[in-house]
């Protein structure tokens, strides 16, 4: 692979999906947009834009239905191969946090043609297809831009079954809420670009699919929950209890963090998105005597996060609860 002339990180602003339009901005442009059905389209659509959901679903009959999502971003790490692998499991977990199994996906390439040599996007390219021949996905094509920043993602079709599926508006009071995967991602990646620093323990949690996790789920009955990514958890609870009508509680010493996770928070690499998350959650969060730093990686902007689930499973923390709706949509204790 050609030598560059900086690392892959710095040939973009932002980074995984820190980088994503903010929650609030994201809201704004889609408030108002929803079209309706056309007469003529086949099946029927159960999940759409209604609660932001993880991805869309169609009822094409019987107990069969279609899942759709996309998902890319630049580069969350310096290693073309990770970022390749990373940003297909971001993707593929959409497909998961809805209940469903990936089948077919395609490529997203945004390349800077004259900037980054083809051999650095051919390990990237290389990185999305193992990861998603690891999920039993097939990668069928896709399509490339020239672009400034470089880019990567898939878009992802799944099958579910319509009456068993997991979205964020199904939560009860009474629930209890589970995270598989630890916080702390946004801040060890803003690190990782700022200094060069590897973090194998965020890289091997950025790379382990959803798909255990979502199958356990399933299993228990569960059939609330949504994906921990770009919004942070706070983000995420909030639109999971905003979308079931219910307060969400949030007990802080029980959500696991990476390890080095506080320490880059305390040295200040802290990224736009995740300070965005917090400001939109704030006004609808009671966070009681919460420390400025453990608001922060609850806020996190997440990359390949887990799930978090209204329920339990096996090897998942209990981090809280659903509870009658209160005052306020959050409580952080």
């Amino acid at each position: 692979m050609a030598a560059l002339t900086k690392r892959l990180t710095h040939y973009a602003t932002g980074g995984g999906c820190a980088c994503k339009i903010p929650p609030g901005e994201l809201e704004d442009v889609l408030a108002g947009l929803g079209v309706a059905a056309p007469a003529n389209a086949p099946g029927e659509i159960v999940v759409g834009l209604e609660n932001g959901d993880d991805a869309a679903v169609v009822r094409v009959a019987g107990d069969n239905a279609v899942v759709s999502t996309v998902d890319f971003f630049t580069p969350v790490v310096d290693d073309p191969f990770d970022w390749g692998r990373i940003a297909a499991a971001n993707a593929l977990s959409d497909v998961y946090a809805m209940g469903g199994r990936p089948v077919v996906a395609v490529n997203l390439l945004c390349w800077p043609r004259d900037v980054l040599p083809y051999d650095v996007a051919v390990e990237v390219l290389r990185g999305g297809a193992q990861m998603a021949a690891q999920a039993g996905c097939h990668v069928a094509g896709g399509h490339s831009v020239d672009d400034p920043q470089p880019k990567y993602g898939l878009a992802v079709t799944g099958l579910a079954d319509p009456d068993r599926l997991l979205r964020s508006d199904a939560g009860e009071p009474g629930m209890p809420l589970s995270l598989t995967k630890p916080l702390g991602l946004g801040v060890l990646n803003n690190r990782h670009k700022a200094t060069g620093e590897v973090f194998p323990e965020a890289i091997a949690t950025m790379t382990r699919l959803n798909d255990e996790a979502s199958a356990a789920a399933l299993a228990a009955g569960i059939r609330c929950a949504t994906d921990v990514t770009g919004f942070g958890l706070l983000g995420h609870v909030y639109k999971l209890a905003r979308a079931s009508g219910v307060t969400a509680v949030i007990d802080a010493a029980a959500v696991p963090f990476l390890e080095g996770a506080r320490e880059a928070v305390r040295d200040g690499y802290v990224p736009g998105g995740t300070r965005r998350n917090l400001a939109w959650v704030t006004p609808v969060t009671d966070f009681g005597t919460t420390d400025e730093e453990t608001r922060l990686l609850l806020a996190d902007a997440q990359t390949s996060g887990g799930l978090l689930l209204a329920g339990e499973i096996p090897g998942a923390p209990v981090i809280g609860e659903l509870r009658p709706p209160g005052p306020h949509a959050v409580v952080v204790r």
